[in-house]
């Protein structure tokens, strides 16, 4: 062999060493950033209690009206927003909040497995919105985008909808979501949801009081913080070794029966 063949044999193995590398460190980086980002919520969680604890007798559903489910939702209580249909052999169940940078974090490390396999006829998931991080920093974000959601839901929109808030997810102690002229400019990236009725819905806060107590229902569940994830009951999230992947696996294993 050559030296000319032998040099470019020996850049070509070590072009491909560095890649392997780059690879390496991009997902070590992704891998923080999810955990990272669930310290973060998980914090948020511990501040909420103690805002709990100092404000007993204030934070009651009853303040903001009656309480009145978006069209479709179902579980106990109807706190549950279903994707995906309702034969499918696994459920995933998400507890999330729309301020929270760990729930953006898995939102974008999962979303296209999910959609996948929901679309598959495989996966159901059960959303539960929740308002930890207006606990934890102030104001009313989380709240104002959860009610938003749930009148995308009432539209027809909701998955759509659900994917745009994480995708322009503001920074956690930027409370940008608070307003809602904000949101309904937001409802102009999916098809036929900015409509007179998704406007009044969100200015009128029409599902506050459904927010309000999916998240005392989070509160009173025995949760650690944002996003929970469960599968059979099982908070994968929690699991330091689950990836898309494995979730697509485990799912199209119990498809299979």
């Amino acid at each position: 062999m050559s030296e000319k063949n032998r040099d470019g044999k020996r850049t070509a193995r070590e072009r491909l060493a560095v890649e392997r590398e780059k690879q390496k460190a991009a997902d070590k980086r992704r891998r923080t950033l999810i955990v990272g980002a669930s310290v973060v919520c998980v914090l948020g969680l511990a501040a909420v209690i103690g805002v709990v604890a100092a404000n007993a007798g204030k934070d009651k559903t009853d303040d903001a009206g009656p309480v009145v489910a978006p069209s479709g939702a179902q579980g106990k209580d109807s706190l549950a927003i279903p994707v995906g249909k309702d034969g499918a052999k696994s459920t995933l169940t998400i507890w999330e909040d729309f301020r929270c940078p760990a729930c953006q974090a898995f939102e974008v490390a999962y979303r296209p497995t999910l959609h996948e396999l929901a679309d598959a006829g495989k996966l159901r998931i059960e959303y539960h919105l929740v308002r930890l991080i207006d606990g934890n920093l102030g104001g009313s974000g989380s709240l104002r985008s959860a009610n938003a959601a749930a009148c995308a839901q009432d539209a027809g929109k909701f998955r759509d909808y659900h994917d745009v808030l994480f995708a322009n997810q503001p920074q956690e102690t930027d409370d940008a979501f608070a307003n809602n002229d904000k949101l309904i400019q937001l409802a102009g990236k999916v098809k036929g949801l900015d409509t007179p009725a998704f406007q009044k819905c969100v200015k009128d806060g029409t599902h506050d009081s459904w927010v309000e107590k999916a998240n005392q229902a989070f509160r009173t569940g025995g949760f650690g913080g944002t996003p929970t994830v469960l599968l059979g009951g099982k908070n994968i999230y929690a699991d330091q070794t689950m990836t898309p992947a494995k979730l697509k696996q485990m799912v199209e294993a119990a498809d299979r029966g």
